[in-house]
């Protein structure tokens, strides 16, 4: 009989679907900069580094890993908390 565990990036990324909620965690990047949720900064500025993303043609974990730090303030800033648990859930299991 196995022991079924929590999958662990460390062994392998089979069970985890890092694509998926990246693609999640933008969808609600892009909800909240077309609400004009939190500051015009930093609208301004996710704006800007999502036109970069799309010319480098950098998926979108590798934008959220990049961007990690300034999404959670954005986050906060927006007082958008799935979205939040949602990043740091990103951040633990696929970064």
């Amino acid at each position: 009989m196995s022991e079924q565990t929590a999958p662990d990036r460390y062994i392998s990324f089979c069970g985890i679907e890092c694509d998926a909620m990246a693609d999640e965690l933008i969808a609600k990047l892009e909800h909240n900069i077309s609400r004009q949720t939190g500051a015009q900064q930093w609208r301004d500025y996710f704006t800007q580094k999502r036109v970069e993303q799309q010319k480098m043609g950098r998926d979108n974990l590798h934008f959220i890993g990049n961007q990690t730090n300034p999404l959670y303030e954005y986050f906060e800033d927006c007082g958008d908390e799935l979205a939040t648990a949602l990043l740091y859930q990103i951040e633990q299991e696929c970064c």
